[in-house]
């Protein structure tokens, strides 16, 4: 019969088994999580090389930018590529179109598109959900599908070397997602706000812009980011509508300059002077980003969550 001592004794004998190293949860979890941190940092050098090379090719001499090994760091810093040049192409003229181009598109996109969302969202109306299921739908028609339908009525209305082609489809609802977008953070803000408004005879346009607008900056600078962005590096479309070189934004206009200062033709080709261009045509987008940065998350993280 196994007795009370017998059964301390035995217990005091077994080894209890302890887990080796990489059997250890909690060590492996540690590893997953530095495996994770150097692919996303190796993920992260991939994508900032190419423009850490233009910003440092836009410092280099001529002649220095192809040199075998590759330079990352120019021996001799030069500025003349940014200061000269004004002589390669009119950058302040292409900056200025680029500006028309962006600012117009801005005010129509913000002013139409939250109109139309606010239609989808905060107003009853017979067929709006349909007409709401039209709208998303033409988001998956391809751009070249309407683009000769587009371009045609353009020039039967005379508008083609002008800005107008440009600009003029931002006030008709500023595009179907940014409705969309809008939409879905109208509908998180409560109807009684428009309720309230409404006993204090207030209408729908004033409930609009005194109300919801301001309620909504982070969906807005979010929709304003997206329009900047397409509209600062639109490239097909000047392409396609504008043909005198007085009105090239500076998408055209830098890559007038790289076909002509890097062709074959050139004994030395310029692509310094072509990367400080980059370099100034990249800067803005990078302030407006890191500058809207936290409108911008903001706006995406909550849209939708309330949608009805």
């Amino acid at each position: 019969m196994t007795t009370v001592s017998n059964v301390s004794e035995n217990a005091r004998t077994i080894n209890v088994y302890k887990p080796g190293l990489f059997q250890n949860r909690k060590f492996i979890s540690a590893a997953l999580k530095v495996l994770l941190y150097i692919g996303l940092t190796i993920g992260l050098l991939a994508l900032l090389l190419p423009a850490f090379w233009m910003v440092s090719t836009s410092f280099k001499e001529p002649g220095t930018e192809f040199a075998i090994p590759i330079e990352w760091l120019p021996k001799e810093v030069v500025w003349t590529n940014y200061t000269n040049l004004p002589t390669y192409f009119p950058v302040v003229q292409y900056t200025v179109n680029t500006l028309i181009l962006v600012v117009g598109n801005l005010i129509g996109t913000l002013l139409t598109a939250s109109m139309v969302a606010y239609s989808f969202a905060r107003l009853r109306w017979p067929g709006r959900n349909w007409i709401f299921g039209v709208c998303l739908a033409t988001m998956m028609l391809p751009g070249v599908v309407t683009m000769i339908p587009t371009f045609i009525i353009f020039k039967q209305l005379g508008w083609l070397n002008t800005f107008m082609p440009l600009i003029i489809g931002s006030y008709f609802g500023g595009g179907a997602f940014n409705i969309f977008l809008i939409r879905q953070f109208f509908m998180t803000l409560p109807m009684e706000l428009d309720e309230a408004a409404r006993i204090d005879g207030a209408t729908g346009l004033i409930i609009w812009s005194r109300i919801v607008m301001p309620l909504s900056k982070p969906v807005l600078a979010t929709v304003a980011i997206f329009t900047f962005l397409g509209h600062w590096n639109d490239f097909m479309g000047p392409l396609i509508y504008l043909n005198d070189s007085r009105l090239y934004p500076l998408s055209v206009g830098l890559n007038i300059m790289y076909n002509t200062y890097t062709g074959y033709g050139n004994a030395i080709p310029m692509i310094g002077p072509v990367m400080a261009a980059s370099v100034l045509m990249t800067l803005p987008v990078i302030v407006i980003f890191f500058v809207g940065q936290k409108y911008f998350v903001r706006g995406i993280s909550t849209t939708g969550m309330a949608a009805r």
